[in-house]
């Protein structure tokens, strides 16, 4: 199994969706605050599959 870093694009998309999720945890944020757990856990899906594909 070959991992191979995720695009600079793709790791700034995963940072900003779990930066948010975190924000949201802290602070209400009427839309957000209800999903603030899964955002972070879709970031960090993100990065893992973007580990695993090498054109991600």
């Amino acid at each position: 199994m070959k991992l191979s870093a995720p695009k600079q694009v793709t790791w700034w998309v995963a940072l900003v969706i779990g930066v948010v999720g975190i924000l949201a945890n802290l602070v209400t944020i009427p839309v957000l605050s209800g999903f603030a757990f899964w955002l972070v856990v879709v970031a960090f899906v993100l990065l893992l599959v973007a580990a695993f594909l090498p054109g991600l």
